[in-house]
């Protein structure tokens, strides 16, 4: 087990742990009812905290923040010589942890994007992991929520029984909710990126060897080009940039400090 704390990235502290680690923090705040903000953070999560002053200082306050992608992994051996075997990639985080969570008998409470997209994760885990606990499952309203709601929520997470939240709202949404939400909830919050689309097979996984190879943004690239062109074209880029600079500097070089945010943002 791997779990040797954080290291700075382009200004953002991302934890150097590998998947045991990783669910082994997870499982241990969910049995103690501890908070315990997480975030699978692959480039893209990285260039949002290093562009954003407010979602840096968000960022760098999540308790596991796991190095979800090789060009992540990659920067912390040449930067910090910090020698992972492999990323923790959020979908198979997500594996590994309810695997724990149903031998231990931890609910769980899915939380975010589309109904139809819940029901096939459902149907996944009923398959993979009939004994575990569904606590509770809602989908995303696609907007901000008012303080009402958000503390609405809040009270039917808690009251579900759930130990564990995994939430589905994409980048940097789903950060920026489990900063606002893991302390009022007392549980670990998971932002899990797209697991749950992976997971009930509304969106399609590189094959092996491209996510192996550091090349699964090319993969997703060619199948959602609208969409995604300016944060694998313009984003990827300025990451290695901006990871040579750190290299040369010994410190990360870039435009913006931390600004602790103003007011919550409340993404449901």
């Amino acid at each position: 087990m791997i779990d040797n704390g954080k290291r700075d990235l382009l200004g953002v502290g991302v934890n150097v742990i590998d998947y045991e680690g990783s669910v082994a923090r997870i499982i241990t705040a969910a049995q103690a009812r501890q908070p315990l903000s997480v975030s699978a953070l692959a480039v893209h999560g990285v260039m949002e905290g290093f562009l954003n002053a407010e979602q840096k200082y968000r960022l760098n306050r999540l308790d596991l923040v796991v190095p979800d992608g090789h060009p992540v992994r990659w920067a912390l051996r040449l930067l910090h010589g910090q020698k992972l075997y492999d990323r923790v990639c959020g979908p198979e985080l997500v594996d590994f942890t309810l695997a724990e969570a149903e031998r231990l008998g931890l609910p769980v409470f899915l939380y975010g994007s589309r109904d139809e997209v819940l029901d096939g994760f459902v149907a996944r885990i009923r398959r993979l992991q009939p004994k575990l606990i569904i606590a509770g499952v809602e989908a995303s309203k696609f907007r901000s929520l008012t303080e009402a709601e958000s503390r609405a929520l809040q009270s039917r997470v808690i009251a579900s029984g759930a130990r564990i939240l995994l939430v589905g709202l994409g980048c940097p949404r789903q950060e920026v909710f489990a900063f606002e939400n893991a302390r009022p909830l007392s549980m670990p919050v998971m932002a899990v990126g797209a697991a749950f689309d992976f997971h009930a097979g509304t969106v399609a996984r590189a094959p092996e060897w491209m996510r192996s190879n550091g090349l699964e943004w090319l993969f997703r690239l060619t199948r959602e080009p609208l969409r995604l062109w300016r944060r694998y074209l313009l984003l990827n880029p300025l990451y290695m940039a901006m990871v040579a600079a750190q290299m040369l500097w010994g410190k990360a070089v870039g435009w913006t400090g931390e600004t602790e945010p103003r007011s919550p943002i409340r993404y449901g």
